[in-house]
C-alpha cells in the first residue's frame, strides 16, 4: 500500500479519499474538540434512522458486525496515510460500536441517553476489559476492538441496571 503521509487531516484528504471520508465519519472526525464524541453522534444518529426506517434490532446488529469487518480495513488504511495507528479523528470505531449499543440495549430516550453515557465512559476510562483489547490487537483490529469491548461493557452494564429497574 502506498504511503500518502498526511500531515493534517481536512475536508480536501477526505473528498479525495473515500475510505478516509468513512474513517473520519463523513468530517465528524474533524472536530478539533472530542471527535470520538462527534462520531459516537453519527452512530447514535445512524442508529435512530435506520431503527425508525424499519430495520430489526438484530439487523441493526448483524449490520454493525459487518461494518466492523470493513472497519478493519477503514481504520488501517487512514492509520496509514496518516502515520498513527489510532489517530484521534478516526471514529468508524465509535460509529459502529454505537450502533452495537443501540441494538442491543432497552429501547426509549432514558436508555439511549444511558447507553450513550456508557459507551462514552467505557471508552475513555478503557477498564481492563477495554484495555486488554486495546493492547491485544494491532493496527485496524485494535482500533475496533477496543471500542466494540466498550460498546459489549456499556451493553452488559445497562442490560444489568434493566433487570432492577
Amino acid at each position: 500500500m502506498e504511503q500518502q503521509n498526511i500531515s493534517r487531516p481536512d475536508w480536501a484528504w477526505l473528498c479525495r479519499d473515500k475510505r478516509a471520508l468513512l474513517a473520519f465519519g463523513f468530517g465528524a472526525g474533524l472536530a478539533r474538540k472530542a471527535p470520538g464524541t462527534w462520531g459516537s453522534l453519527v452512530g447514535l444518529l445512524f442508529a435512530g434512522l435506520l431503527l425508525g426506517c424499519g430495520v430489526s434490532h438484530t439487523g441493526l446488529f448483524l449490520l454493525s458486525v459487518v461494518l466492523f469487518w470493513a472497519g478493519i480495513g477503514l481504520c488501517t488504511h487512514a492509520g496509514d496515510a496518516l502515520g498513527k495507528t489510532d489517530h484521534s479523528g478516526i471514529v468508524w470505531d465509535e460509529i459502529v460500536a454505537m450502533m452495537m449499543v443501540y441494538a442491543l440495549i432497552p429501547q426509549g430516550f432514558f436508555w439511549w441517553l444511558a447507553g450513550f453515557g456508557a459507551f462514552r465512559l467505557f471508552d475513555v476510562l478503557k477498564p481492563a476489559p477495554v484495555a486488554w483489547a486495546e493492547r491485544r490487537f494491532r493496527g485496524g483490529l485494535g482500533v475496533m476492538a477496543d471500542d466494540a469491548v466498550a460498546a459489549l461493557c456499556a451493553v452488559l452494564l445497562l442490560q444489568l441496571a434493566n433487570c432492577f429497574i
